[in-house]
């Protein structure tokens, strides 16, 4: 999975970015001709015991990449999103805004999360429209009154009112027409307000959340500066520092989850000698589809799916042990998986 770190200039985009990913981007407002990229491996204990069992030759965790992209002045509204953060952004599964709440020395204006959040979703729907009315133009001067137009119509409408398009109720068939737009107010999007180290493990503002909340947001907090340089140091020593911030947990596996608990994301597991491997999809997809994302040839020609619950494989230890048990089940194309399961997928092309 791919995520774009957004949001106004000094807001700590690449100090979170440096929390995240344990990388030491440099920070401060330069390098605004390249973007930081990252990438983190998700924890997943599972795939360990299967690198145990089968002493495989790698172990593939899931992955999320980060993409740190400089963001615009927030004190220059007339500027706008330029082309350049818009398509980065466009190019990501999901997106992080964040927002300060800390005084930057650097900058005029105080710290207001609450302005910065609204100031910056306007941004987003306002591109949106300027996107969608293009598009809606082309479709009327064809005269004709289709679903699209339909669709376009009332997405322009939505957006109008100042709402994000994440807060339109969509059907399954229309999300799928809209998927190769890209529109940047349909993405996920969590907010990641970046604070003072002494107000690391302080409640957020209620005003704060119920915003994030209208527009359909999550929202988590990281003390910034802090957390860079504890995601520095080495992993035996980490426990100690967020302990004294009053942290349970490290940047990352905060993140980690709360990412998977807004978008919905579960992880299938596959076996065997060559590679023990996670595979990362969100919660709903069908046995089918799931095959596709190892390869396409397995969804093509899929013909069922093998399926033996984690649990059940943790308790038994081999496929022998579990097909003997009665444990391990065929399923067909619309079986929707589940975390941690374990799947074999047979197919014919």
């Amino acid at each position: 999975m791919k995520t774009g770190i957004v949001g106004f200039a000094g807001s700590g985009k690449t100090t979170i970015f440096n929390a995240l990913t344990g990388l030491s981007a440099d920070t401060g407002f330069g390098n605004k001709d390249r973007a930081n990229l990252g990438m983190i491996k998700v924890p997943d204990p599972r795939v360990e015991l299967l690198a145990e069992i089968f002493q495989p030759k790698k172990k593939t965790f899931a992955e999320i990449g980060f993409v740190d992209v400089a963001g615009p002045d927030a004190t220059k509204s007339e500027a706008g999103l330029d082309t350049r953060l818009v398509n980065e952004m466009r190019g990501v599964d999901a997106l992080v805004h964040v927002v300060r709440a800390f005084d930057n020395p650097a900058l005029r204006r105080p710290p207001d999360p609450l302005r910065d959040l609204g100031d910056f979703e306007a941004e987003m729907v306002l591109t949106d429209q300027v996107q969608l009315e293009a598009k809606l133009e082309r479709v009327r001067k064809e005269g004709k009154k289709t679903r699209e137009r339909e669709l376009f119509e009332a997405l322009v409408a939505h957006l109008e009112s100042g709402q994000p398009l994440r807060t339109k109720p969509l059907t399954d068939a229309e999300r799928q027409a809209l998927t190769g737009f890209n529109f940047l107010s349909l993405k996920p999007c969590l907010t990641l307000v970046s604070r003072a180290d002494q107000e690391a493990n302080q409640p957020l503002p209620a005003a704060l959340g119920d915003a994030a909340r209208e527009r359909g947001l999550a929202i988590l907090s990281m003390a910034g500066r802090a957390e860079a340089e504890i995601a520095a140091l080495p992993a035996e020593e980490q426990t100690a520092f967020l302990a004294d911030l009053g942290l349970e947990g490290s940047s990352r596996d905060r993140f980690i989850r709360a990412v998977y608990a807004h978008l919905e994301l579960i992880s299938f597991l596959t076996r065997g000698d060559d590679d023990c491997h996670a595979w990362t999809i969100r919660r709903g997809t069908r046995a089918r589809e799931a095959a596709g994302k190892i390869h396409s040839d397995l969804e093509r020609g899929f013909i069922r799916a093998e399926v033996i619950t984690y649990d059940d494989f943790a308790r038994l230890r081999s496929d022998a042990a579990c097909r003997e048990a009665g444990v391990l089940r065929i399923e067909g194309k619309d079986y929707e998986v589940q975390d941690g399961d374990l799947m074999l997928f047979r197919f014919n092309v």
